[in-house]
């Protein structure tokens, strides 16, 4: 299963310069926030495949005109083709956003999507839009991840943790794929495909 991740700046190959072939064999896109509507929207026509996304920080707008033809996934597990996915959208809370968190906010919505876990048998793919504190993520406060997220990744071992938020052109030395235990950690920032 090939499943395109998406976060934080419109691809031009997907968008601009969209030709049909570049989303042959996807069976699924994920979206880790911060995309505009619009994008979502033709992205899932085209594909047509299921496109499934949380909010980053940035998307207040969806609020009143969200993604045509996707499903938000926030606090939510849902299995699609076989794969249980969580979303946990928003970055951690630094300048009062309705998509910013602090850590026990966001360790209060990890613990609420415990039973969804435990229902569906565990977690494959967490689909968030920070990075989990210290793999990923950056210093500045308005960038730093959740610490909450390393105990889960603990608790729930998923393949995947992908995340947004941290911009690949914000330097030369950030890495697309890190490992954690048994999950590998993906920087989805404009696309990146698994093989699942």
């Amino acid at each position: 299963m090939k499943i395109l991740v998406l976060a934080d700046q419109e691809c031009p190959a997907l968008w601009d310069y969209f030709r049909p072939e570049r989303l042959d064999g996807i069976d699924l896109i994920l979206s880790c926030g911060d995309l505009k509507a619009d994008y979502l929207t033709f992205l899932a026509t085209m594909a047509r495949v299921p496109l499934f996304y949380v909010r980053g920080n940035h998307d207040d707008r969806y609020e009143t005109r969200p993604p045509e033809g996707c499903e938000c996934i926030e606090n939510q597990l849902i299995t699609c083709k076989g794969v249980r996915i969580l979303g946990m959208g928003g970055s951690p809370l630094y300048s009062g956003g309705n998509n910013q968190y602090t850590e026990r906010q966001m360790a209060w919505r990890m613990h609420r999507a415990g039973w969804q876990i435990r229902k569906a048998g565990g977690v494959d793919i967490l689909v968030a839009h920070a990075a989990p504190r210290g793999y990923g993520d950056a210093e500045d406060y308005a960038h730093r991840g959740f610490e909450v997220f390393l105990p889960f990744l603990d608790r729930y071992r998923p393949r995947y943790l992908v995340h947004g938020h941290i911009h690949m052109n914000y330097g030369v030395d950030i890495p697309r794929t890190l490992i954690y235990g048994n999950t590998t950690i993906v920087n989805a920032w404009e696309r990146y495909v698994l093989d699942f």
